[in-house]
């Protein structure tokens, strides 16, 4: 009979078998993309992180017979906490084998460590926040996941419903093709130009000369943006500088919008383009030369997802969003984009989701977060009928 141990990661050789175990799990599954290496171990706390200045982490890895087979993360966040006055914890960076066992277990030390301390409610997964990766796939296992979307076993779903948890929000990842466009660029013209010329609106790319800046200003506008969705906590200011620096080699200026009003940025947009094939090549490791091969020639990466639309809170009923959208559509085709996709769009973002919908935007993917424990009363009440920005 085999055995089955759960371990509180603390030495540098359980933090090995924790962080390695996806490599084993995955193995022969053409749509697994590895992470980037030194990414993921920041936001495991294993080297330093700024979210981790008001969080805690505590990671277990589960063995069998001495053999890692699933690994979960407990999450202490005391600024999600502050922000909707409640007391809930979070699980994260969950991976198992398909036995509820090992599961059941991993949840079990989970909750006695939030529990510990003060937790009532546990919501997840989220990887660490809702500011990166979020949510367990539950449909679309057929490719693989865009840069920065999570990816994960068929079975997931079953075992985390079974363990008790309860489905809180579903997301879900929008693909387009360029072909799309002629019919979408006829619709958008007349509205981007009308808008244009009612507010007095000014759209142009990321100015590379004060990228640093332009980035800063993006990040301050998602923050602000931001406020009134569904589980969010506006990101610190170490923790902007942080995304600021990491995002500087990967943005392309052409595939950015910057929304001006007398000079005031009031919103904005950018996609990334689609690393992700050649982070697989480079098995996630940026060093010494994988940042190097994996930004070389980006003119031939003709796919891109489409990260964020955010315009501050005040003009929300403007319809920004469309002159956005309008502002990149020229370079898009210009720069030779031939598919993208529009993740993660909440289901309670009505606007967003019907948008998508009329401009011929086809769901691949959903993704699902839970919640456990007593029923949410804040979050979930005071955010599903937020509407967005479109």
């Amino acid at each position: 009979m085999s055995h089955l141990e759960i371990v509180a990661v603390s030495t540098r050789r359980e933090r090995k078998l924790f962080f390695n175990y996806p490599w084993d799990l995955y193995r022969g599954d053409p749509n697994w993309i590895p992470p980037l290496r030194i990414v993921k171990k920041e936001l495991l706390n294993y080297r330093s992180h700024p979210f981790y200045d008001t969080a805690q982490i505590q990671t277990f890895v589960a063995l069998r017979d001495g053999k890692p087979c699933g690994r979960v993360a407990a999450i202490k966040n005391d600024a999600h906490n502050a922000w909707y006055n409640e007391k809930r914890g979070f699980f994260g960076f969950y991976e198992s084998e398909e036995d509820e066992e090992t599961t059941g277990r991993l949840f079990d030390a989970a909750r006695d460590w939030l529990g510990e301390r003060g937790i009532e409610a546990i919501r997840g997964p989220i990887n660490p926040s809702l500011n990166y990766e979020v949510g367990t796939l539950v449909e679309g296992f057929d490719e693989p996941a865009w840069f920065m979307m999570t990816y994960g076993k068929r079975y997931y779903d079953r075992l985390i419903k079974g363990y008790g948890f309860r489905k809180s929000q579903d997301m879900f990842a929008f693909w387009g093709h360029v072909d799309m466009l002629d019919a979408i660029s006829q619709r958008l013209a007349p509205l981007s130009d009308n808008i244009h010329e009612r507010f007095k609106l000014t759209c142009r790319q990321f100015d590379v000369k004060r990228f640093d800046e332009e980035i800063a200003t993006f990040l301050e506008i998602y923050n602000l943006s931001l406020a009134s969705t569904w589980g969010f906590v506006p990101m610190s200011d170490r923790e902007v500088k942080k995304q600021a620096a990491g995002m500087k080699q990967m943005i392309i200026p052409e595939l950015t919008t910057m929304a001006e009003i007398d000079g005031k940025p009031i919103g904005t947009m950018f996609g990334l383009l689609d690393f992700n094939p050649r982070i697989k090549e480079i098995d996630g490791r940026l060093l010494p030369f994988g940042f190097l091969k994996m930004i070389r020639n980006r003119k031939a990466i003709t796919r891109m997802r489409f990260i964020s639309a955010n315009v501050l809170p005040e003009y929300q009923s403007w319809g920004i969003g469309l002159a956005l959208v309008a502002r990149l559509v020229p370079d898009i085709l210009k720069w030779g984009i031939k598919e993208a996709e529009f993740s993660w769009v909440l289901e309670s973002n009505h606007l967003s989701y019907k948008t998508l919908k009329k401009g011929g935007a086809k769901i691949t993917k959903r993704y699902r977060v839970y919640d456990y424990g007593p029923l949410d009363t804040t979050v979930n009440a005071k955010f599903m009928d937020q509407n967005g920005d479109a």
